[in-house]
């Protein structure tokens, strides 16, 4: 198994340089890829600050990264519930905190907005101080 940085998995989404892209491909292509969640949560913020993806592409993107057959992502039901999070209109990096806590936990946060957006999307667990 094969644990990959962000500029491997950007590489793999963008097919921004050919060479890197070409090396990137037989690496997914022959070996199994392990994916920890905080490299998708840097993946994200480069798809969208760096490189200015909208939401929805980079929420796409992180869906088929979670649908590539030798591909094993860190967490990756929690991953999952993220991106569903963020389709309700959370931050995916708010979301991915949200669904990477434990069960039993409350979330607290100065940020009214992501405490409005995560309780208008369901999250009872979170609370504004």
């Amino acid at each position: 198994m094969l644990a990959v940085d962000t500029d491997v998995v950007v590489r793999l989404l963008t097919a921004d340089d050919q060479n890197q892209f070409e090396m990137v491909q037989q690496l997914f292509g022959g070996e199994e890829i392990w994916i920890g969640k905080t490299v998708l949560l840097e993946t994200a913020w480069e798809l969208k600050s760096t490189l200015g993806c909208p939401a929805e592409t980079v929420r796409q993107a992180l869906n088929r990264l979670l649908t590539i057959e030798n591909v094993v992502v860190d967490d990756s039901e929690g991953v999952r519930q993220a991106i569903a999070l963020a389709e309700k209109g959370l931050e995916f990096a708010d979301a991915l905190h949200l669904c990477s806590m434990p069960v039993s936990a409350q979330f607290a946060s100065f940020d009214r907005k992501f405490v409005r957006r995560a309780q208008q999307a369901g999250q009872k667990s979170i609370r504004l101080l």
